[in-house]
């Protein structure tokens, strides 16, 4: 999982620079590049926090919303294979491959253990 931060209901992903000696930082779900940084952990959150309250106000003067729209419509490539597998693994459930799909997405979200487990982090 990728080292992030949160603040005012924003997120960020962390990453360490080792050559520059500094950790540094980018809003995720942000329609604007948003980086912040910092020597330390409390210089890192810090900036975070500049960063953030920065955007929010920018946002505001220019009179935009600072959250990135997400239209629900996004497309997924899969192997025919799996495709095959789970078209009919829904229509055991008499439901649609979309509200299959979506179900086991909304599962997913509110199981977030299951990236460690999926992803070979534990």
């Amino acid at each position: 999982m990728i080292n992030s931060l949160s603040y005012d209901g924003f997120t960020a992903s962390i990453h360490y620079s080792p050559s520059d000696e500094v950790f540094f930082g980018k809003l995720v779900g942000v329609n604007d590049l948003v980086t912040f940084e910092g020597t330390s952990v409390e210089e890192l959150k810090q900036g975070m926090k500049d960063s953030v309250n920065d955007y929010i106000e920018t946002c505001k003067a220019l009179g935009k919303a600072p959250e990135k729209s997400y239209k629900g419509v996004f497309n997924v490539r899969v192997s025919s294979d799996l495709h095959k597998k789970i078209a009919l693994l829904a229509s055991q459930y008499d439901v649609t491959l979309n509200d299959f799909v979506k179900s086991v997405l909304q599962y997913a979200s509110a199981h977030k253990d299951l990236g460690d487990e999926v992803f070979g982090l534990r």
